[in-house]
């Protein structure tokens, strides 16, 4: 199911936003919830630096949106490796609005994860933001403006099992993402995570197989019995709703919105 194919009351409403003249910068914007902020971003009017090491799902999004044809913005793909940290700073430099969203996950107990896929999840998913953060930063800092929005999840504030650099990553993002909001404060720079759950995209369609692995349950179960099992709304997050709590967030009305987590969970964390 895709944004469009939900009933009209579930559908998102773009937010009136304009970034004309901005520079975003989304990370793991090949696919998924990256490739839904570059063309929301782009459609308020950025000029979106479109980074990820996918070459191929990058042309597949820049002629999504030479397709769309309307688009007040620009999307441009980078093809960056985020494990090479000097370049995910260099990369960064001169935006006004950073997307921290790329991610990866394993699915293993902890004394079979393998601890070089520990490390990696690590430099990716914490590192790397740090270093894209670091990059952005004096760009912010010197036109008093500039919009952080770190992709976290509700495994940045609860944990699962079986998901321990993921939820280590996303807990230590958090803890970044409010420390740059302190910092930025009296620069005019904002710093928030959105916190999804299950989203529709291929990461987590990867999940499955091991989920039902580790859970020791058929595959065609995971979703009803793992995945949604602690959300009241039963169903999976659409890429394109994150992407609107993106934009939102690098909207003039949230200049006083910093530091904190909008969570979108359908409940989960409500229990």
């Amino acid at each position: 199911m895709t944004s469009s194919s939900l009933p009209p009351g579930l559908r998102p409403q773009p937010l009136a936003l304009d970034l004309g003249g901005r520079t975003a910068l989304v990370t793991g914007a090949a696919g998924g919830i990256g490739r839904a902020c570059a063309l929301r971003l782009a459609a308020a009017g950025a000029q979106v630096r479109a980074v990820d090491q996918d070459a191929a799902g990058l042309a597949a999004l820049a002629r999504q949106a030479e397709r769309a044809g309307d688009l007040p913005g620009t999307v441009a793909p980078h093809v960056v490796d985020l494990t090479d940290l000097d370049a995910a700073e260099r990369a960064a430099a001169g935006a006004d609005v950073l997307v921290n969203n790329a991610g990866l996950q394993l699915v293993r107990p902890i004394e079979e994860f393998p601890p070089e896929v520990f490390h990696t999840v690590l430099t990716v998913m914490l590192e790397a933001p740090f270093r894209l953060i670091r990059g952005a930063l004096p760009h912010m800092y010197a036109q008093g403006w500039g919009r952080i929005v770190n992709v976290s999840s509700v495994h940045g504030l609860r944990a699962s099992a079986f998901k321990s650099a993921y939820v280590a990553a996303k807990h230590g993002l958090e803890g970044l993402s409010k420390t740059a909001a302190l910092e930025g404060a009296a620069h005019g720079v904002t710093s928030n995570c959105v916190n999804p759950a299950y989203v529709r995209t291929p990461l987590v369609e990867k999940q499955i197989a091991d989920l039902a692995q580790a859970h020791g349950i058929p595959e065609e179960r995971v979703l009803s019995e793992v995945l949604l099992k602690d959300s009241p709304v039963q169903r999976l997050l659409e890429p394109e709703e994150v992407a609107e709590a993106v934009a939102y967030l690098c909207s003039p009305q949230t200049s006083f919105v910093t530091g904190t987590s909008l969570v979108l969970d359908g409940g989960w964390t409500a229990h």
